[in-house]
């Protein structure tokens, strides 16, 4: 098993090129928005389409108590 994992190792060592590249802070930090931006959206999202239904049902039930209550006489 240590041989498989150092041969895994010289073959990646072997293969993979020294990338001379540089990200200043401002394009990492507009990558890092970007990210989380998308994230958020698709967070959002979800919750607007789990949202609205539940919303809606919960205003059923409020207008259908209203409606309940009024009908009843009062006890009084």
């Amino acid at each position: 098993m240590r041989k498989f994992g150092f041969c895994i190792s010289l073959l990646i060592g072997l293969i993979a090129t020294p990338v001379y590249a540089y990200i200043g802070p401002g394009a990492g930090a507009g990558a890092i928005a970007v990210v989380l931006g998308v994230i958020a959206s698709i967070f959002l999202a979800f919750v607007a389409i789990l949202w609205y239904p539940i919303k809606r049902l919960f205003r059923r039930r409020r207008e259908k108590k209203s409606k309940d209550a009024a009908k009843q006489p009062d006890d009084e």
